[in-house]
């Protein structure tokens, strides 16, 4: 079945791509990389000696080193697939190794961050150019990835206003020949947007399955027996990787503590709604969300069919 993801280039855009972290992400843009012929040499390193080894036997990698440096050294393109929370390190430990040149970029939720952690430790001739593909599974690890993840999603780029456009340009290249739609943005408006879109409903989908399981009145077993649709959607997106989630809040706190504080207004509106009776305006409210649903499915960033229990590769973005 096609995939929708075209024929390999004919020359490759970059000829060494380090991908820094074998997850979810950094596993499947080893994949697509490979299966576009993005790159004509692909290194992959993780801090974790069994994800290296995992890497080297399912063959992610051209190579796959035991030290970061050894694993940046030479390459003209590197992506770090790594948790927000670890970068300044990752930043320090590489950046005696970077080439002239080479375009640094990153793939986390929370990018003010990022080029805070970043900019002061990496030497004066690489380019800086963070990104954010928004796409994911509750999934993890180098054999979780796919080659079509990040096929008709957002990949969010945003460069820095003193940013070569020509290595700019390069890396929007590489997410649109990995499937990806492309925006560019600021990094504290993306932050902003990212609070609103994901962090804060991953926040409340930890809250509530947290809530469900403290429930004294109800057994962790009727909770688990009798979920309906909607608490399930909630438990797989607090699913998701507990170290990443917690650097993304942390780093994002600003943004997300904005969001929280119109979130707790808004809720604190309907529960005088409910308390009042108030079944139109709470029909009214019900209306305008629903039309925001059929909105993300016009534009092909979900489907309308009725899998309750989700399709496997469920999404659950950073």
């Amino acid at each position: 079945m096609p995939d929708g993801l075209g024929p390999a280039l004919e020359a490759p855009l970059f000829e060494s791509a380090a991908i820094i972290g074998v997850g979810l992400i950094g596993s499947s843009l080893a994949r697509i990389v490979r299966r576009k012929g993005l790159a004509r040499r692909i290194i992959a390193f993780d801090s974790n000696a069994a994800v290296r080894r995992r890497a080297l036997e399912i063959g992610l990698a051209d190579h796959v080193p035991d030290t970061l440096g050894e694993a940046v050294a030479g390459a003209d393109l590197v992506v770090l697939c790594a948790p927000v929370g670890a970068m300044e390190d990752i930043a320090r430990d590489m950046a005696p190794h970077l080439a002239d040149g080479t375009i640094v970029s990153d793939v986390g939720s929370v990018k003010a961050a990022v080029i805070a952690a970043l900019a002061p430790l990496l030497p004066p001739n690489v380019h800086l150019i963070p990104a954010h593909p928004v796409a994911g599974t509750e999934e993890s690890g180098p054999d979780a990835g796919f080659a079509s993840l990040f096929y008709n999603r957002w990949t969010i780029v945003t460069p820095p206003d003193d940013a070569d456009p020509r290595a700019v340009a390069k890396l929007i290249a590489l997410w649109k020949h990995a499937g990806a739609n492309v925006e560019i943005m600021s990094a504290a408006h993306h932050d902003l947007v990212l609070a609103i879109t994901s962090h804060v409903p991953h926040l409340i989908a930890y809250n509530i399955v947290g809530t469900a399981a403290d429930l004294e009145e109800v057994t962790q077993s009727e909770v688990i027996k009798f979920s309906a649709g909607g608490f399930r959607d909630f438990t797989r997106i607090a699913a998701s990787d507990p170290v990443m989630w917690r650097d993304i809040f942390l780093a994002n706190k600003d943004a997300v503590l904005e969001m929280l504080g119109r979130f707790s207004e808004d809720l604190t509106a309907l529960q005088r709604m409910i308390r009042r009776g108030d079944g139109e305006g709470l029909q009214d409210l019900f209306a305008r969300t629903r039309a925001i649903r059929r909105s993300i499915i016009d534009l092909g960033q979900e489907t309308a069919a009725p899998d309750f229990g989700r399709r496997a590769k469920a999404d659950t973005e950073g």
